[in-house]
């Protein structure tokens, strides 16, 4: 898989500063059955280390049993700002971490986590060949990793839209026509299950597990 075309690091941070004022009101209702679904597939024992990646306002934050050990990172930082203000206005034991760091190249030692999440990231990112390795890195073997994305549509008409939009990923901050087989084949990791989320099922849930 290429580089995200048209996407760097500067333009993400760009496209999401614009989004922060109103990524709540676009994204937060609809996009809430994935994120219940995600968190509920991955946190699922007492005292779990969860690294969510791409954690943005912070809107999945509530979701985690309070015995979690929860990390939420992004390159937002207007979008971490709203997030820490979510924290610090409502009782939530399990945030340990709320930090600004690139998923492309996380500052975390070797195995630091039993279980890691990335909700509507992967498209996001410029390189997702190297966030996912350093995913990888970062979970313990054994641990869980759960992937809640659009991916390339294989309706037609949906299609030509998605490839029309392509071009614009630099302005929309994220790519459109992302291919769930590839990602799967990536990711270096054993699929244990797929299975549609949110409105229309038109987003996926992934749950993988780390080898070791």
């Amino acid at each position: 898989m290429q580089r995200l075309q048209g996407v760097d690091l500067l333009s993400v941070q760009s496209a999401y500063s614009r989004y922060s004022k109103f990524y709540d009101l676009l994204f937060g209702n609809v996009f809430t059955a994935g994120r219940l679904a995600a968190v509920q597939a991955i946190n699922t024992e007492p005292g779990q280390r969860v690294l969510e990646v791409g954690v943005g306002t912070g809107l999945s934050l509530p979701m985690y049993r309070e015995d979690a050990l929860v990390t939420g990172i992004d390159v937002s930082t207007d979008m971490l700002d709203i997030a820490r203000l979510r924290v610090a206005g409502a009782k939530m034991p399990q945030v340990q971490n709320i930090l600004e760091m690139d998923a492309q190249n996380m500052s975390f030692s070797d195995n630091s986590f039993d279980s890691v999440v990335a909700m509507y990231t992967v498209s996001v990112v410029p390189d997702p060949i190297q966030m996912l390795n350093e995913i990888r890195r970062v979970c313990v073997p054994g641990g869980q990793f759960v992937l809640v994305n659009h991916f390339a549509s294989r309706n037609l008409l949906v299609k030509l839209c998605e490839e029309a939009l392509t071009p614009l990923s630099s302005v929309i901050g994220f790519r459109p026509n992302l291919k769930r087989e590839k990602i799967a084949q990536l990711t270096g990791m054993e699929l244990l299950e797929t299975r549609a989320v949110n409105a229309f099922g038109y987003w996926t849930l992934m749950r993988f597990r780390n080898p070791g």
